[in-house]
């Protein structure tokens, strides 16, 4: 879910770096790519993640 999340917020950055265009007292290219670089890290980290099906118990 993060992964999607950062990859909007690259999509989004990109695209007001390509148009020269910034909302400049909140969103700027670089706001949105350190947005994107933390949601990334968060989806390496294993945040928001459901461990299905495991059974940790042993026998």
């Amino acid at each position: 879910m993060f992964a999607i999340i950062a990859a909007i917020c690259f999509g989004f950055a990109l695209l007001l770096d390509l148009l020269g265009e910034g909302m400049e007292p909140l969103f700027t290219p670089g706001t949105l790519t350190i947005t994107g670089l933390l949601f990334v890290a968060l989806h390496l980290a294993g945040f928001a993640t459901a461990v299905r099906g495991r059974n940790w118990r042993r026998r």
